[in-house]
């Protein structure tokens, strides 16, 4: 049961990834900020133990991280969802395990800085990007994934 509510977790993660980078796309258009290449780094470090330089912009690794790191915290809205945590009140609390999780590799890594030592807009742009992915993530989750029988006679909304 959970193992199928986390496999489709994992493509309600997807799709979440998927807004999120529209959206992000959408805002680079606005303001000019130009790609992160983070998660290339950050998943260098993790399979290589080697800090790779900001100038490193490798284009596969950034986007296997990407999205894989989206279908991993996906996994886990789907087992919320089939455990009864649903809602967006559910999706804002895995908000905080989205971003939680991103800072937690790039800051074990060496890769990233800690958030309150970046640019007021960096932050604004980073958490309301992981909203978006949150929300998405859990409103499919939310249709994709049952409730486990013994939650169903049991969950108040």
């Amino acid at each position: 049961m959970l193992g199928r509510a986390a496999m489709r977790g994992a493509l309600a993660g997807l799709a979440g990834t998927a807004a999120m980078t529209l959206a992000e796309k959408v805002e680079q258009q606005v303001t000019g900020r130009p790609d992160s290449y983070v998660p290339a780094r950050t998943l260098t470090a993790l399979t290589t133990r080697r800090r790779p330089p900001e100038s490193e912009r490798p284009f596969v690794r950034n986007h296997l991280m990407h999205w894989g790191t989206g279908a991993a915290v996906g996994a886990l809205r789907g087992v919320w969802s089939a455990s009864g945590l649903r809602g967006w009140r559910a999706s804002a609390w895995h908000t905080s395990v989205r971003l939680a999780t991103d800072q937690t590799l790039e800051n074990a890594t060496g890769v990233g800085d800690p958030p309150w030592t970046w640019s007021r807009r960096d932050r604004v742009v980073d958490v309301a990007g992981k909203t978006v992915y949150s929300l998405v993530t859990g409103a499919v989750s939310d249709a994709l994934v049952p409730l486990a029988p013994d939650r169903r006679r049991s969950i108040r909304g």
